[in-house]
């Protein structure tokens, strides 16, 4: 699998990144192990997580496969703090204290003294910018952190960040696909302009670009499953179709799978340094694994563009 760098940084990541905010809900210890085992084999290193993800449980189980399934040295680890969710209420909390105990918690449920990229889960309108900042300066010096960057920040709040930071901000974590362009109006250049790379999640539009839902609604889906169908809701209308559609008639052209199409468009969108996916089972894994992951001929990648334009 390809290897990237991040930005203008010298930290590296594979083109594809291993997600696990499925693990302990949807994805047991057993078929996380087996993704783990799986992704690693084909050359994928990064693996991401948050202190949030099924309350620190996911992080817990890659802690306990860290030196049975794979060795700490074989992987890259990313891990979010700042946000909790509780009664399926979320809550942002981006304060240098918060933070720090976030990260000294998850350190302690993954069995490792530092994460190799460590990130502000998202913009906190009650907390001072630099306060944030601080914390991220923090672990990075304590060595903690050997990276560290921001998620889900807009254009003018990565912009401020990376102008204020008294440290090498190397990232930003966003949602980024054919289904969810809005990154390139004002985020994409200004992670450009800073310097950051782009770390992609849901590349495969909440899973809608996989075509699986084309006609149907698969028992087994997330939008079939209460709590989670108003995440993947939004890309099944007309418009969401019309992209979906476009990508399934451009990989029948190419002898391609849909899943190749999406990602591959967007990996050689700029600043993109890596898509994180987050396959539920090695199936869907090796479907992802097994993609050419190549550039499209550019008549077809303007084509989608055309067809994904909002």
């Amino acid at each position: 699998m390809q290897q990237r760098y991040v930005g203008n940084s010298g930290f590296r990541v594979s083109s594809v990144s291993l997600g696990t905010m499925s693990w302990a809900q949807e994805t047991d210890e057993q078929d996380a192990a087996e993704l783990l085992h799986t992704f690693i084999a084909a050359g994928g290193t990064l693996i991401d997580t948050a202190a949030s993800y099924a309350q620190g449980q996911a992080e817990a189980m890659l802690g306990a496969m860290l030196g049975d399934v794979v060795a700490r040295s074989e992987v890259v680890i990313s891990t979010k703090a700042g946000v909790s969710t509780s009664d399926a209420r979320r809550s942002v909390d981006a304060s240098r204290g918060a933070m720090l105990s976030s990260l000294d918690a998850s350190l302690a449920r993954l069995g490792t003294d530092y994460v190799d990229i460590w990130f502000a889960h998202a913009w906190d309108d009650n907390v001072p910018l630099d306060e944030t900042l601080s914390a991220l300066e923090l672990a990075q010096r304590s060595g903690r952190a050997r990276y560290v960057g921001i998620s889900n920040y807009n254009g003018w709040q990565t912009a401020k960040a990376a102008a204020v930071a008294g440290l090498t901000l190397v990232a930003n974590q966003s949602e980024y696909s054919l289904l969810q362009r809005k990154p390139e109006d004002e985020l994409v250049p200004a992670i450009e302009d800073a310097g950051l790379g782009l770390m992609a999640w849901a590349p495969l539009g909440r899973g809608v670009l996989s075509g699986k839902y084309r006609g149907q609604i698969p028992g087994d889906s997330r939008a079939a499953q209460g709590r989670l169908s108003a995440y993947v809701e939004p890309y099944l209308e007309a418009r969401g179709s019309r992209v979906v559609e476009a990508v399934a008639m451009a990989a029948r052209g190419l002898g391609r799978t849909p899943l190749d199409v999406s990602l591959s468009w967007l990996l050689s969108r700029p600043g993109v340094a890596t898509a994180i996916v987050g396959a539920r089972n090695t199936v869907q894994l090796k479907e992802l694994l097994d993609s050419q992951l190549t550039p499209l001929p550019a008549e077809i990648a303007r084509a989608l563009e055309d067809v994904s334009a909002v």
